[in-house]
């Protein structure tokens, strides 16, 4: 896997190897998914939301702008903001518009946790549903950045890469503020124990994010992480709608966890084109 070429990769590649140029061509070579998985959730987001003529919540919410006239007009609009931003992300050549869309409309989402937070700001899941939120921006941004042409995205594709970090450092938090819930959420039939796989993910996230804000092993620890959520996707979200079809929450949750799952894809593929292009340096 090459992990020794991943330690430190942000801080030792050469001023040049983040330029846009630089990074997007690599990908023409190589196939990096993550943008994809992105796209198919966003995908999955609108459709969901033009079926049950509501956002995908609890995640995806405007409760923070009260009783908002034609609310309806609202959901359609979003819908189409995500529908096209999920097809368009999908093409070398819209790619980055498609990124522009879908990191703007899940800003809106995460800023809209806002007022919440303020209103409650001892309550963590507040915090985390902003983080989630924001983690998707986070992936949207690489995206943007990686498939621009001009030098000034480079300093962009940094910054969308350590706020997933510091996302991760959220994720953490959530799970070991509310560590039963987490519990809660693992199948009883995985040995040893729902208990055991709560911890041992809280642990596994806590890792993660030190690994992908110092450097050290952050290509691996993307991998892992990706990895891990896609675990979460197949293991505790995808049987929910088969269970309890009529929940908006079973679907949304199952595109949620793609969303963010995709997001981390993300990561790992620019860490992995980063890499490539120092190797090259």
């Amino acid at each position: 896997m090459g992990i020794t070429h991943s330690r430190h990769a942000l801080a030792t590649a050469p001023k040049g190897s983040f330029e846009g140029s630089a990074i997007a061509a690599d990908p023409i070579a190589r196939p990096y998914l993550g943008r994809h998985v992105l796209g198919l959730a966003a995908f999955g987001f609108g459709v969901m939301s033009l079926v049950w003529h509501d956002f995908g919540a609890p995640w995806q919410q405007i409760r923070a702008l009260g009783n908002v006239p034609y609310r309806e007009i609202l959901v359609y609009i979003a819908a189409a903001v995500e529908l096209f931003g999920g097809l368009a992300i999908q093409w070398p050549r819209t790619a980055r518009t498609g990124a522009l869309a879908l990191g703007t409309i899940y800003l809106i989402f995460a800023l809209l946790w806002v007022p919440r937070i303020a209103a409650e700001p001892l309550v963590y899941d507040r915090w985390a549903n902003f983080f989630e939120q924001f983690s998707l921006v986070s992936g949207a941004l690489i995206v943007w950045a990686t498939a621009g042409l001009d030098q000034g995205t480079a300093k962009a594709a940094r910054i969308g890469y350590v706020c997933f970090g510091i996302c991760v450092v959220s994720f953490t938090l959530e799970q070991l503020f509310y560590l039963s819930g987490t519990a809660e959420f693992v199948p009883k039939w995985i040995p040893p124990g729902q208990m055991f796989w709560a911890i041992t993910t809280t642990i596994a996230f806590a890792l993660a994010a030190i690994a992908l804000l110092s450097g050290w092993l952050a290509l691996l620890a993307s991998r892992l992480t990706t990895a891990m959520i896609i675990g979460f996707g197949l293991l505790v979200w995808l049987p929910r709608p088969f269970a309890d079809p009529h929940q908006l929450i079973n679907w949304v949750g199952n595109a949620q966890n793609l969303a963010i799952a995709g997001a981390a894809w993300i990561v790992s593929d620019f860490l992995e084109q980063t890499r490539h292009v120092t190797t090259k340096g």
